[in-house]
């Protein structure tokens, strides 16, 4: 989805669960949570607030 990076919550190196909150999309007036969809540890965070993302744009990355 096309839109801007309203918060972001991950944090590189947290142990996040699954159905954790990592960040909140905005797009056409409306807001998305994106949420963890496993146990992981977050390895990198590669948007910050207020940037634009495209469909396909890498968000966060993931450790096992």
């Amino acid at each position: 989805m096309l839109g801007v990076v309203a918060s972001v919550l991950a944090r590189d190196g947290a142990r996040v669960s699954d159905g954790d909150l990592l960040l909140t999309l905005e797009a056409m007036k409306m807001e998305t949570g994106i949420h963890a969809e496993r146990d992981a540890t977050v390895k990198a965070v590669h948007v910050q607030p207020g940037a634009q993302i495209d469909a396909k744009d890498l968000l966060v990355e993931f450790e096992l």
